[in-house]
């Protein structure tokens, strides 16, 4: 629940110091420009604040882990809701109002996060989750696109470090493996979902890890 907080206020602080310019660089996300992200994110809030509007009954049948559908083919880019994002940000025209729009469902989201009873359920996708468990895999939505907000801004803050580890914790589990215990956390998130392609040097320690007997993540998984 805290890791939430702090991921989901780092990510809206770093889009609130963006530049007007910054919102026409392009993004992680293949296809998208960072206002095109941005976008994305004030659905993402909105998704949150249903959610947890929406409570449910029965037991979870998903965790924070088990809440992702894990595919190894990236996206083809002609998903509708991609689309409608790419139009929807375009329909703004000022990168102010885009940013005013994503801080003031933002801030929502986090205080409906805040109140809400981290053992209640919610349902979501046609599935169950406890709020925890909701909320934690968003620690991973939120830092995942923390990194794609600022893979062509050197300057910007990073996403919080403890951020970082848990989502690298959650998807070694999703993997079913650790990445090489050299990789930063940054590193492994990119390469483990293919937001940047392994290096000759990465390749090789994958291929180690797997040749010591050791089990070694397939790259890239992508989330969804």
């Amino acid at each position: 629940m805290e890791l939430f907080t702090q991921t989901w206020a780092a990510l809206r602080a770093a889009v609130k110091d963006l530049a007007d310019a910054d919102f026409e660089r392009p993004s992680g996300c293949a296809g998208w420009l960072v206002r095109d992200l941005v976008c994305h994110l004030v659905i993402d809030a909105q998704d949150v604040l249903i959610t947890l509007a929406t409570p449910a009954d029965g037991k979870p049948t998903r965790t924070a882990v088990t809440y992702w559908n894990v595919s190894r083919t990236p996206p083809a880019g002609d998903d509708p809701l991609d689309a409608l994002t790419v139009r929807l940000a375009a329909a703004y025209q000022e990168p102010w109002l885009l940013a005013f729009h994503l801080d003031d469902v933002g801030s929502a989201a986090g205080r409906a996060a805040e109140l809400a009873d981290p053992a209640g359920l919610v349902g979501t996708r046609d599935e169950v989750l406890t709020v925890a468990d909701y909320l934690g895999a968003y620690v991973m939505e939120w830092t995942l696109h923390h990194l794609d907000l600022v893979a062509h801004l050197p300057d910007a803050a990073q996403p919080p470090a403890e951020g970082l580890a848990r989502s690298r914790a959650m998807l070694e589990e999703i993997a079913g493996a650790a990445y090489p215990a050299a990789w930063s956390d940054r590193d492994a998130l990119l390469v483990g979902t293919g937001r940047r392609a392994a290096t000759a040097e990465e390749r090789a320690a994958l291929a180690r890890a797997a040749g010591a007997g050791g089990a070694a993540p397939a790259v890239p998984l992508v989330l969804g």
